[in-house]
């Protein structure tokens, strides 16, 4: 029996699409069907694989061969290499991506000066982020710092003993680092975006209280742009614990594995020593310390990064 004080429950009437309504939603389809693919086939598959074969033997000529957590094992009880080459990495981390921040952020306020060569002057320092891992540009570093290179014949020139930029152990390092930090462009523009939100009016009202530049910059500048400096930082930790080209095409991980960095000794075990199974387990590491270590600076964030809209 019903209960006659139950209210109807209204239906909504379905309404017929129309041709155009279809051809506008297909419209979109085909529109965003590449992304999807890529998304696909150049994402989504690979990360699945990658995640199958950390757990067997495979060397692309044979079927993968499941082995369990054997290749874990060998990373974390037996292979002391992949250690020395993330103590590398870590120090490349520490030392490159705050360098890399302060330069970009050094620069981009030296740009905000009005100036008619501003714009040249922009994008001069915006190319080497564009070419700085390519082929080309490591081989002219490469050159440039060889120990019959520019660098040694400046030295030399003034009655200096030339220095073995590349095939110093304690130096070589080095020498990839300046080369990361050399490709700051992309940062700064982030960081030229950043400053133009900081209001005139607080930088023109500290000026009347007597305040210095520098005072200004590190009580009023600096705070604002913490939201820029949080997004490198992130990006910065991610880009440097990955870091391969480098140490690829200047030094191939020499001398004596100063600097091989932990992505180069993962192409040396997929590419040279056919252990792609190992090479995965390896990466799924790596994506663990990432993905931990950015945990990190995001939980820290809350302490030091300043948003405009939190007033």
């Amino acid at each position: 029996m019903k209960n006659k004080n139950t209210l109807p429950v209204p239906v909504r009437p379905k309404h017929k699409r129309t041709k155009a309504q279809i051809r506008k939603d297909v419209t979109g389809y085909i529109f965003i069907l590449p992304i999807v693919i890529n998304l696909i086939v150049f994402h989504l598959y690979p990360l699945i694989s990658s995640f199958y074969l950390s757990f067997t033997e495979y060397n692309i000529i044979s079927p993968a061969k499941f082995i369990g957590w054997d290749n874990y094992k060998k990373m974390f009880l037996e292979d002391p290499i992949i250690w020395a080459s993330l103590k590398v990495t870590f120090k490349y981390a520490i030392i490159s991506v705050p360098l890399s921040l302060a330069v970009s952020l050094l620069v981009a306020v030296i740009m905000t000066y009005p100036s008619r060569m501003t714009n040249f002057y922009r994008v001069i320092f915006y190319i080497p982020s564009l070419i700085g891992g390519g082929v080309a540009c490591a081989t002219v570093w490469k050159m440039v710092w060889k120990i019959d290179g520019p660098v040694n014949m400046a030295l030399q020139s003034m009655g200096l003993e030339p220095i073995r930029w590349m095939t110093d152990t304690k130096l070589a390092l080095y020498n990839i680092i300046l080369l990361g930090v050399w490709q700051f462009g992309g940062q700064m523009i982030i960081f030229l975006a950043a400053l133009k939100n900081v209001p005139k009016e607080l930088l023109e009202a500290a000026k009347v209280d007597g305040a210095t530049p520098i005072k200004s910059f590190f009580k009023i500048t600096l705070p604002i742009v913490t939201s820029a400096i949080f997004f490198n930082l992130i990006n910065g930790i991610i880009s440097a614990l990955q870091q391969f080209n480098a140490a690829f095409l200047v030094t191939q991980g020499g001398p004596l594995n100063s600097t091989r960095l932990y992505g180069l000794y993962q192409y040396t075990q997929a590419f040279e020593y056919q252990h792609f199974g190992y090479a995965s387990a390896m990466a799924w590491f790596l994506t663990v310390i990432i993905v931990a270590m950015t945990a990190v600076v995001f939980k820290s964030s809350s302490t030091w990064v300043y948003y405009q809209d939190e007033g």
